[in-house]
């Protein structure tokens, strides 16, 4: 069994400091060039179809291949168009394909849209199993459900076991679509990781468009040059900071913690945001690790009492090894307000006070596992969603954004309501998932599935079906969002990506974060790779 209280080194040393990319088979000029040409040609796409269906299969390649950023404008426009006119029709794919585009959009559609598809005694008909597109177009539409739609669970039970019994005879490239959206589906899937299979697959989809392709490949290598660049910037700050705080028994994941920024937007204007939250959040892993893996009961309590102080002065009450920690960390929040504009700078008051938050949601964690005690399971919840360490992050991922971060978008985040307090619920979740399965750090509290083991005296599985029930709960929280939170939609998104790298990170039930050459591929494939033109 894997445990994670002696952590492996990173598997990158300097790589993405000393990496300069090979040249690439286009300059990045000409990229640019050839970009800006195939984004015309595209937007006229547009303008150039009346047919409903034509749009939604154009929306939809947009969004798969990755490049859809392009054209939020268009996009926003059509889909407003498409919810007012009434679709009638008998396709299951398209009927299907409509409903996600619209709710991953934050657009109102119901579930009785499906209720064409379903016989007399309220089950689906036999007849649509015949139509695997169809059903795989039912299955990744149903994962944007919210609580009490029974109709769309119906749907995922329904869907997924017919997908299950035909994978086998499907061919290419359904059956690799299938085979993944089993593991993820697709609204679930990290946008960029899932284009990089989809570039490789569009040429044989019926709509297939050269111009799309060839904007996907190109715009996919450009922003990996821009990536590459913020990696080294990351690299060289984490290799000075790690090696000055000498904080050895951390993990040294810096290159991780950037991969996890970058789920949340990838973007080229949000590359401020980007290294700000990357900072953040190898920040907070050398705290968490300091609370799990190594500080006394003593030395947790002035760890914490510092934090809440956030003043230099109180540098002398900590034990020697965390002082330098200390200093690095308000310095680098000094550093962030230096960044700011002047009208951005109330920002670092609302990230401050987040971290604060997760400091004292470690620190009770400390108390429990150096008191022995074991919560209940709402006490462990209440607690843990916290410590898991998403809602800080959903603050952190405004620090950096332009002007769509506002006063009313931070008081939204630090309240964890709605789509935070459920980012923090599957982080929370899909960690224990994991740890259940591979073990935990040496000083880690009881996990939820052992909170719910011993509160009501059921078998490890049945535990586990609990939270992983719980999980898809959080889901429908964060979908429910989409619909609810109108201005707030675009930050919505943002935090959903965060959800779904976590997701991602622990598919399988391993934690691709602290065991990291579970992640390595796809590193490489993100930020070194560039995809053959």
């Amino acid at each position: 069994m894997e445990m994670a209280s002696n952590f492996h080194p990173t598997i990158w040393d300097d790589f993405f400091i000393k990496y300069s990319q090979p040249n690439l088979q286009m300059s990045e000029e000409s990229m640019k060039d050839r970009v800006d040409q195939l984004k015309e040609e595209v937007s006229k796409l547009f303008g150039l179809s009346n047919d409903v269906v034509e749009t939604m299969n154009l929306v939809d390649a947009l969004q798969h291949l990755g490049i859809d950023h392009h054209f939020a404008e268009q996009i926003i426009a059509a889909l407003s168009n498409i919810h007012c006119i009434e679709f009638n029709s008998s396709s299951l794919h398209d009927v299907a394909l409509r409903f996600r585009l619209l709710r991953q959009h934050g657009f109102w559609v119901s579930p009785d849209e499906f209720h064409k598809f379903k016989s007399e005694d309220g089950t689906f008909n036999v007849g649509i199993t015949n139509d695997p597109r169809g059903l795989l177009s039912l299955y990744n539409a149903a994962h944007l459900l919210t609580h009490g739609e029974v109709v769309l669970e119906d749907a995922i039970l329904f869907s997924r076991h017919h997908l299950e019994s035909t994978m086998s005879k499907l061919e290419s490239p359904l059956a690799e679509q299938v085979k993944r959206a089993l593991q993820i589906p697709l609204p679930r899937k990290l946008k960029r990781v899932e284009a990089l299979q989809y570039i490789s697959e569009y040429k044989q989809e019926r709509a297939y468009n050269p111009s799309l392709l060839e904007l996907a490949k190109l715009d996919f290598n450009l922003l990996q040059c821009f990536h590459l660049m913020e990696l080294k910037i990351v690299s060289q700050w984490w290799k000075d900071l790690y090696g000055e705080v000498e904080l050895s028994y951390a993990r040294d994941r810096m290159v991780e913690c950037y991969f996890w920024s970058n789920c949340v937007y990838y973007e080229q204007e949000h590359t401020r945001a980007r290294i700000i939250l990357a900072k953040i959040i190898a920040l907070t892993s050398l705290l968490d690790d300091t609370y799990d893996s190594y500080a006394t009961f003593e030395e947790s309590q002035k760890l914490n009492e510092a934090i809440q102080r956030w003043d230099l002065e109180y540098v002398s009450h900590l034990p020697d090894y965390l002082k330098k920690y200390y200093v690095k960390l308000i310095s680098t929040f000094n550093e962030v307000e230096e960044e700011l504009e002047p009208h951005e700078k109330f920002r670092v008051a609302y990230i401050k006070k987040a971290f604060q938050t997760l400091s004292g949601h470690y620190f009770h964690e400390a108390e429990w596992f150096h008191n022995n005690y074991m919560p209940s399971f709402k006490e462990h919840t209440d607690v843990s969603v916290i410590s898991s360490g998403a809602p800080m992050i959903c603050v952190a991922l405004l620090v950096g954004m332009g002007d769509v971060a506002t006063k009313e978008a931070f008081e939204w985040a630090i309240g964890c309501t709605d789509a935070v307090q459920a980012s923090g619920e599957v982080t929370r979740f899909v960690d224990d998932l994991a740890a259940s399965k591979h073990g935990k750090n040496k000083m880690d509290i009881a996990t939820s599935v052992e909170c719910f083991i011993n509160e009501h005296k059921v078998a490890k599985e049945v535990a586990i079906a609990k939270i992983e029930a719980l999980d898809q709960d959080a889901w429908k929280t964060m979908n429910q969002a989409y619909l609810e939170r109108g201005p707030l939609l675009p930050l919505v998104k943002r935090v959903a990506n965060l959800a779904m790298s976590m997701e991602f990170l622990f598919q399988n039930k391993r934690d691709a974060y602290t065991f990291s050459k579970y992640n390595e591929k796809t590193i490489k494939q993100l930020f070194v790779e560039p995809i053959p033109l």
